[in-house]
């Protein structure tokens, strides 16, 4: 989801990070910050693999980049961008997302926003629950679309060296 993440990884640090966050934060709203600081403590975890983190790179360099395809200023929609590419990141990253990390993200968000916001994060996570559980069932679909390939196969090749014995 996120294109070219090297593009905007190099706009990535953490000072510029909490910059963003702390002064723009309540201007982009619980879902973009929650999700924001979701990938960052991700991010920081030593067990994430670098091409995941070079997915968080790219979304949150992104974040902090100050023009993006719709710029922040613009009222009402100025942060739409930054959530598609965030929530897209979060969606490839979601199983990396534990939920020490989720923990972090909240008491942050609801320090800052206050405790009625706590629906707000909870809605983002069960989308990525959901996609997560999407992705689960797609596996488990083809792991059993290869197993029926490969039975038919088989049938096949025990048809075949059955025809094979009966002309001897």
């Amino acid at each position: 989801m996120v294109h070219h993440n090297e593009d905007y990884s190099k706009h990535f640090s953490e000072k510029k990070f909490w910059d963003k966050i702390l002064n723009f934060g309540k201007q982009a709203g619980v879902k973009l910050t929650y999700g924001t600081l979701l990938l960052f403590y991700t991010f920081k975890k030593p067990t994430v693999p670098k091409k995941v983190k070079s997915t968080i790179l790219g979304a949150l360099g992104y974040f902090i980049l100050p023009l993006d395809v719709i710029p922040d200023f613009t009222p009402v929609v100025g942060y739409s961008d930054d959530l598609a590419i965030v929530v897209g990141a979060l969606l490839v990253v979601a199983t990396y997302i534990d939920a020490e990390t989720k923990q972090l993200a909240k008491i942050k968000v609801i320090d800052w926003f206050g405790e009625n916001v706590v629906k707000d994060t909870e809605s983002l996570d069960d989308e990525m629950e959901k996609k997560l559980q999407d992705r689960r069932e797609k596996k488990e679909m083809k792991n059993e679309n290869k197993k029926v390939k490969e039975n038919i196969k088989a049938l096949k090749k025990g048809n075949k060296n059955d025809r094979i014995n009966t002309n001897d």
